[in-house]
């Protein structure tokens, strides 16, 4: 299990990089808050692509999403909005992933976040996946930047989609 956690709240997911840059309270100094920004950059993908790739490239800092990165976030996204909701408090298979308010999420690591130099990776928990999901994030100079997004891996589908439910 996780040697350290920390949680993070906001008042509503940010729908621009401006609202995104307003939530940042480390410089990006802070993986753990890196990642928990990371994730509700995602929540955006819904309602406008075009900012959240903007929200998105800010949070991996020098080198932005290329082709092969938009393609998959399109795959893991694209009719499964839900997924990146799944790590907020609240959400469940059985409310739609509706998360509660504020908006909170928790970011994990272990004794094997810090194998290598200038990567961590830390780990976020899916209200509808059994284990924790990583999101590696990359250091240059002081800051922290988001490296890859394993995290948007498929979960159970909400109730509402679901025939067996």
């Amino acid at each position: 299990m996780a040697n350290n956690s920390k949680t993070f709240s906001f008042d509503k997911f940010a729908t621009s990089l401006d609202e995104l840059k307003a939530t940042v309270k480390s410089n990006l100094t802070d993986p753990f808050e890196v990642a928990a920004l990371s994730v509700m950059a995602f929540c955006n993908y819904e309602k406008d692509v075009d900012s959240t790739v903007a929200m998105v490239n800010y949070l991996k800092g020098p080198q932005e999403l290329s082709a092969m990165d938009l393609s998959f976030i399109k795959e893991r996204l694209v009719g499964k909005f839900y997924v990146p909701r799944s790590f907020f408090q609240g959400t469940s298979p059985e409310n739609d992933y509706q998360p509660s308010s504020p908006l909170t999420i928790t970011v994990s690591d272990n004794p094997y976040s810090y194998g290598e130099e200038n990567y961590v990776t830390l780990y976020l928990k899916s209200s509808g996946a059994d284990s924790e999901r990583p999101i590696k994030l990359r250091k240059k100079g002081d800051q922290w930047f988001l490296w890859q997004f394993s995290f948007l891996a498929d979960i159970r589908k909400p109730a509402a989609e679901d025939p067996w439910a």
